[in-house]
């Protein structure tokens, strides 16, 4: 790239970072405005104190009620209940106001419904599951639960690659890209302008030129500031058609909570992406903002993809309301080759809006199923008590849990909570290892040298509770040894967490840690 693309390019960013800090700016003022309202309200109802007092109290209470019936995650209602009486003449009214949103509870069931939908195209895997239960009975439970109550089925007749880093994983994207020859789906958390985009960019050009159905979906919320103003009208004009997931809106509102945190991309029906890799500079150490980035990817050649196919047609159909028929978009439809069968495989989604939380109970089951050892890579460890209790309890019966998070944090308020979770788990015998060259961005658990799991789920409330997440969930496949020797790999880069450590954090750490500990769930 020659001297003026580069100052172009840095003058194109200024002007779009200018718009982004603008349309922040109005946003952040709309949303004063509106709790200025509340407040001034308040300051009215103040001459009918007794009136007011009366009913927001009761209206607290009620609200308080019906969240410790509500059937959701306990340390949820705690940050919530705390909130409420903590300033009880407003926090029922903030409540309601927020979370039963007309708007919030139209998009939940919008949600819900083309999830639910997309179901009957999935095929029949009873003879799968049947074959896995003879070789394991705790695994087939695993893939029956991922089948039967999130709605995914395992496949065989797949070919899978394992990516340690995130600039391996994209020099075969876009090798694959470039040889579609029908569509591309993307749906990413992330698109920031860069070199990595460029490059994705230039080649989804070409192939729209081509007459390819190019489609992408990103994040409103993730994508921000590293996108351009125009983007969605430049797209247009090549070709390529855009969907934004949950657009930002100044209205104080949950729904702004439910982000698209997943990371697909699908080729022609039977070539699949996925893992913890967006599509910015610093996933493929192109930029260095914190340290060394440590990320890891997946790709599906084979039956499986059907999963991910499907994932993305159905945040499509949600954001764009178009029906179509998902038979033209079927791994058998352009793929000319039966792939061989390397394990069982299965991609999964998760989504906040059924009562289902699909990404923290496959990660449960596979905790509480371990016999010898429990890897883990997340970015945050931010768990509640059902997740702390399984792996120090794991510890407890003498398998080997050990979990590495980053060295260099990307947000440090966040990396505060996680510290703060180190001690019980330490203390309860868990291995913590911080990786010292960077920010670890993979989500990777390997248990036994059997099972593994590869996506975009993090140990946090977010994650586990709030996004739309993918994974793909694997049995018996060589894979799992290539997944198992990156951890291993990784860890050797790592210092351990030791009680010292934790006892010598200052009283002052110690307090913070603990009110974030607290309102954790609602961050």
């Amino acid at each position: 790239m020659n001297n003026k693309s580069i100052q172009n390019r840095k003058v194109y960013r200024d002007k779009n970072r200018w718009i982004f800090l603008t349309k922040l700016f109005v946003y952040v003022s709309l949303i004063i405005i509106q709790i200025l309202f509340l407040l001034l309200i308040y300051g009215v109802m103040q001459e009918y104190v007794l009136y007011w007092q009366t009913s927001a109290l009761l209206l607290s209470a009620f609200v308080v009620l019906y969240i410790v019936n509500k059937d959701v995650n306990p340390a949820y209602k705690l940050a919530w209940v705390v909130f409420v009486l903590s300033v009880p003449l407003i926090g029922g009214t903030m409540y309601v106001l927020l979370a039963g949103n007309r708007t919030r509870i139209k998009f939940i069931k919008k949600a819900l419904k083309n999830h639910l939908d997309t179901f009957q195209y999935m095929p029949d895997d009873s003879e799968y599951y049947k074959e896995i239960k003879e070789l394991s009975k705790s695994s087939a439970a695993q893939a029956y639960y991922i089948s039967k109550t999130a709605g995914y089925p395992v496949y065989k007749n797949t070919e899978v690659r394992y990516f340690p880093l995130g600039e391996i994983n994209f020099d075969v994207l876009i090798e694959e890209l470039k040889n579609a020859k029908h569509y591309i789906f993307m749906e990413y958390f992330i698109i920031k302008e860069g070199e990595m985009w460029d490059e994705v960019l230039s080649v989804l050009k070409d192939k729209a030129k081509e007459g390819i159905n190019v489609r992408i979906i990103y994040d409103d919320f993730g994508s921000g500031m590293g996108m351009p103003s125009r983007f969605i009208k430049d797209m247009n004009s090549y070709g390529i058609r855009v969907a934004a997931f949950n657009q930002v809106a100044p209205v104080v509102n949950l729904r702004q909570n439910n982000r698209d945190h997943r990371k697909i991309t699908v080729i022609d029906g039977y070539i699949g992406f996925t893992g913890g890799i967006n599509l910015a500079d610093e996933y493929v150490n192109k930029v260095n903002r914190f340290g060394h980035w440590k990320d890891t990817g997946i790709m599906l050649k084979g039956d499986a993809v059907w999963n991910l196919t499907l994932m993305f047609l159905q945040t499509w159909r949600m954001l764009t309301d178009e029906e179509e028929d998902y038979a033209e978009y079927t791994v058998d439809k352009y793929c000319d080759r039966l792939y061989e069968t390397d394990g069982y495989i299965q991609p999964y989604g998760d989504t906040p809006v059924d009562d289902e939380i699909v990404g923290e109970n496959i990660y449960l089951n596979m905790i509480n199923k371990a016999k010898n050892y429990i890897y883990i890579m997340t970015p945050y460890l931010i768990i509640d008590n059902e997740m702390a209790t399984a792996l120090t309890l794991a510890a407890k019966n003498g398998i080997d849990v050990r979990i590495i998070t980053p060295g260099i944090p990307d947000k440090k308020m966040v990396y505060m909570v996680t510290q703060a979770n180190y001690g019980a788990l330490v203390k309860g015998g868990v291995k913590i290892y911080q990786y010292t060259p960077g920010f670890v961005h993979a989500k990777t658990v390997v248990v036994d040298d059997k099972i593994a799991t590869v996506g975009t789920v993090n140990f946090d409330f977010r994650s586990l509770y709030l996004h739309f997440e993918c994974g793909v969930w694997m049995y018996d496949s060589s894979v799992i040894a290539d997944i198992k020797k990156d951890y291993n790999d990784t860890l050797s880069k790592c210092d351990e967490i030791t009680l010292e450590y934790i006892n010598n954090t200052k009283a002052y750490k110690k307090f913070g840690q603990s009110v974030l500990r607290l309102i954790s769930p609602l961050l």
